[in-house]
């Protein structure tokens, strides 16, 4: 069995308004990390969270999804604009 991964940053433009964490697939496990410049917090939840409803994360704090099928499933916002998160994940083929 071999691992793929696939990593990336998100960052939100303006605070308030959810977007999707990416576009491709996960098929497995997903690490989300917020970024450790961050000063607000960021919300992580799926298409219908709103800025103050979602898993929140402070600067570096950390999130392990399982069994995430796309990266367009998983939601994101912030409290201040420009600030994001960074995410890798890990599937076997």
């Amino acid at each position: 069995m071999t691992m793929a991964s696939l990593s990336g940053r998100k960052t939100i433009t303006s605070s308030g308004t959810i977007e999707p964490l990416g576009t491709g697939s996960v098929h497995g496990l997903l690490y989300i990390k917020a970024l450790a410049a961050n000063t607000g917090i960021m919300e992580i939840g799926s298409s219908g969270t709103a800025a103050s409803s979602g898993y929140q994360l402070s600067a570096k704090e950390e999130l392990l999804l399982y069994n995430v099928e796309d990266l367009w499933d998983i939601w994101v916002d912030s409290t201040v604009n420009g600030e994001g998160v960074c995410w890798i994940r890990l599937r076997a083929r």
